[in-house]
Parts: C-alpha cells; sequence; structure tokens
C-alpha cells in the first residue's frame, strides 16, 4: 500500500493501538495475569493436568499480547523519530524504513482486532467436533467422509491437536459419522462456524448417469469442559452400548467389543468412542463427551430464552443450513449467515476454512452488539 503521508498514518495507528488497548481489556488482563502468575506457581497445580494446561496456555496468551501491545507502541514511537530524522536529513532511505516499520504495524493491528473477536464464555475452550451424514444416501456418506477430511486438513494446518474418537464407516462408501477431539488455542471459538447443516451438489460419482445431486452432512461441535461440564447425568436414562471398532479409531480397533456407545434417552444424543485401550476408557470418554452435549444443550436452550425475552423471532443458527459447497455447474462455497463466499471450492475442502472462521467471528461479534442494543 503507497503511504502518502506518513505522518497522518502514524497518527491514524496510533488511535487504532488505543481503541485495541481498550476493547481488550488490557488493564483487566493485567490483573488477571497476576492471579494467573500466582496459580502457576502454586506446587499442586499439575495435580490437575486439565486445569494446568487451561492456566498456561491462557498465561502464555496474556503475556504474548501485553508483551506484542507494548512492542507495536515502541515500533510506533521509534518510526514516528525516525521520519523526523528523515524530514530534516532529507533521507529517502529512512523514511522508507518508517514507512516499513508502520506497515508491519498495521498488520498485527488486524491480528489484534481479530483477538476481539473472541469473547464468548467458552471461547478458549477445547472442542468435541462431530460429522454425521444426512439427506442424500451414499452420496451422504461420501460427502461426510469429505468433510471429516476438509476439518481434519484444517485443523492439522491451524496447529491444533486433533484425536479421532470414533469413526462409523458407510453402507457402500464414506463415513455415517466421525467424531475429533480438538485441543488446542481457542479450539472451540474457532470451530463454532462449523455447527449446523452443510450441503454438497455436484455430480455424483455413484450415478451411472452422471446426474447432479445435492447431498447433507451435519456438524455438531461443543466445547469440550472436562471436568467442569456441571451436568447431573441419572445412569437409569442412559442406554449403553459396546460393539467392535471399526475405521481409522487407533491401533486397538477390529480387535475386541471395546467400543462403547452411550444413547441419553431423553433427549436422543447419542455419542461413541472407539479410540481408547479398553471399554472402560471409552466409556469413560464417552460420558465426558455426552456431558459436553448437554451442557450446550442447557446453554443453547438459554440463549434462545433470553432471545425471546428480547423479541428476537429470528430463526436461530443452530441446526439449519449454514454453508453450500457447489462443484457443478458452477464453483462456489458460500455461507449463508455470513454472506462470505469463494470460487476456489476445493481449496475449501482441502481445509483453507480460515476466511469462513473469521467472517463467522465478525458476524457473530455484530450479532451480539445488535442484541445488546436491542435489549
Amino acid at each position: 500500500m503507497e503511504i502518502s503521508d506518513p505522518t497522518s498514518y502514524l497518527a491514524e495507528l496510533r488511535k487504532r493501538l488505543d481503541e485495541a488497548r481498550g476493547f481488550l481489556d488490557l488493564e483487566g488482563k493485567a490483573q488477571e495475569l497476576e492471579e494467573l502468575r500466582e496459580k502457576a506457581s502454586s506446587a499442586d497445580l499439575w495435580d490437575n493436568p486439565d486445569e494446568a494446561r487451561v492456566v498456561s496456555q491462557r498465561l502464555a496468551r496474556i503475556e504474548g499480547l501485553l508483551s506484542k501491545v507494548d512492542g507495536l507502541g515502541s515500533t510506533i514511537d521509534d518510526a514516528e523519530v525516525l521520519l523526523e530524522l528523515a524530514a530534516e536529513a532529507e533521507d529517502a532511505d529512512s523514511r522508507s524504513e518508517a514507512i516499513d516499520q508502520l506497515q508491519a504495524v498495521a498488520s498485527e493491528l488486524e491480528g489484534l482486532e481479530l483477538e476481539s473477536l473472541f469473547f464468548d464464555e467458552y471461547d478458549e475452550a477445547d472442542a468435541i467436533l462431530s460429522v454425521h451424514a444426512g439427506a442424500g444416501g451414499v452420496d451422504a456418506q461420501d460427502w461426510a467422509e469429505m468433510m471429516a477430511r476438509m476439518y481434519q486438513r484444517f485443523l492439522g494446518d491451524s496447529g491444533f491437536a486433533v484425536t479421532v474418537e470414533e469413526v462409523t464407516e458407510g453402507d457402500e462408501a464414506g463415513i455415517k459419522s466421525a467424531t475429533f477431539t480438538v485441543k488446542g488455542d481457542r479450539a472451540y471459538g474457532t470451530l463454532e462456524s462449523e455447527r449446523g447443516v452443510h450441503r454438497l451438489v455436484r455430480i455424483s460419482p455413484f450415478d451411472s448417469n452422471a446426474r447432479r445431486h445435492t447431498s447433507f452432512a451435519g456438524v455438531d461441535v461443543v466445547p469440550d469442559l472436562g471436568d467442569a461440564a456441571d451436568v447431573e447425568i441419572n445412569e437409569e436414562e442412559l442406554r449403553i452400548d459396546t460393539y467392535r471398532s471399526q475405521g481409522a479409531g487407533g491401533q486397538h480397533v477390529n480387535t475386541t467389543d471395546s467400543a462403547v456407545r452411550i444413547t441419553h434417552i431423553p433427549t436422543g444424543i447419542v455419542v461413541q468412542c472407539q479410540n481408547e485401550r479398553s471399554q472402560l476408557q471409552n466409556k469413560a470418554r464417552a460420558m465426558a463427551m455426552l456431558k459436553a452435549r448437554l451442557a450446550e444443550e442447557a446453554r443453547l436452550e438459554r440463549q434462545e430464552h433470553l432471545a425471546e425475552i428480547r423479541g428476537d423471532q429470528g430463526e436461530a443458527a443452530w441446526g439449519r443450513q449454514v454453508r453450500s459447497y457447489v462443484l457443478q455447474p458452477y464453483q462456489m462455497a458460500k455461507d449463508l449467515r455470513t454472506e462470505h463466499e469463494v470460487g476456489n471450492v476445493q481449496g475449501v475442502l482441502d481445509g483453507d476454512l480460515q476466511g469462513f472462521v473469521e467472517a463467522y467471528l465478525r458476524w457473530r461479534r455484530s450479532e451480539f452488539e445488535a442484541g445488546d442494543n436491542s435489549s
């Protein structure tokens, strides 16, 4: 970008940095940092590994954030001095160097502004992501497998740790379902955009007449709260089935009936796990996933109740069609909430989801602010 007036641009960047300090609540984070450092120094912190990991990640993030903001302020100050010296000495090289520094600050500020979009209660949490084939028969099962691959590529490229909890193979091709645990920085906040129904339009590879078919797959994403999930489960309301593991679930699959499927009868929620070494471990993990699903159901019910109180009659985002992927007769992937669309559908299917994630986070922020203003 050509900068004709670097002095005015510098003032604009300084204003944006001051705004970032406000929307990132740096004063509150500085106080939180002291509390986290106290927890991190506790001798018994690692008695609870899950809590220790959360504290360590949060501590590192806040320290990094505060350091980055301070560094950007120093860079702006240095660039201002360099511009003044360049003007006095009519030094074009120094002026160019100062402009390069300001452009680097602008790029970093965009990242900070993205930080403000992760504001929800569970954005920092790990996530449980499930893909289920919907209407469309074998095409839908193939589509579900394509989506599972898409998410694994996106998450791997983004630095998340992904564990395959279960895979249920399709009747002829593809999969009926797959469940992943995703661990890493803001896993749930990153993946929340994917919850809902995804539609694929293409020439079916399973149709001998090469006709165009429409397939659907459902995606569910819930925060993995571990032991923090405050949910009481009545064992009498559960149906627990065991079966032989199948698919890419780990090195112990296809050996014993160790896989576990749990159905919560009152809600119809089904969870299953086949990745652990024993039936007991799979049951424990499946129970943890069930608690996470039930906790998220309760949270969404509260959100819907608050929306009704505000008089918001719009359709809830959860569970409806959220994105279309069209391979024939043209190429387009489009999110129906944010209107974000791209023409390189294959790139999306190969894991290039970041644009959709950021567009959703910005849309979510605008929806949140609109709700606040209407209440």
